[in-house]
């Protein structure tokens, strides 16, 4: 479980705007984020692929792995964490809240 108190929320999208299967590209401040709809959950991670920068949330989605376009490398997108190679540290990941039909995306604290 995620402690909460540790993130700043910004509301990023009605609920109904992304449907089952499908993602929304956005950026609070300087970083590009991706949330993923499955199964009526959402996860949000970082739209870069930790092995050479490229996007990553233009991948094709297997469960809960987005597999990078440019070299194939999977990431869990309920963690950040890099599931094969050539990624090896993980990509960014956001908790997200649905707050009065609005997903809100955690951002640390700094």
């Amino acid at each position: 479980m995620t402690d909460t108190s540790m993130y700043e929320f910004y509301a990023v999208a009605d609920a109904s705007e992304i449907p089952n299967g499908e993602r929304l590209f956005f950026e609070i401040g300087d970083l590009p984020i991706v949330v993923f709809n499955i199964a009526g959950q959402y996860f949000a991670i970082g739209d870069v692929c930790t092995h050479d920068g490229g996007p990553l949330g233009d991948g094709e989605l297997e469960g809960y792995e987005v597999i990078c376009p440019r070299h194939g490398a999977r990431f869990d997108v309920r963690t950040g964490e890099a599931l094969t190679l050539p990624a090896v540290i993980p990509t960014p990941y956001y908790p997200v809240r649905v707050v009065d039909g609005q997903i809100e995306v955690g951002i640390p604290v700094s």
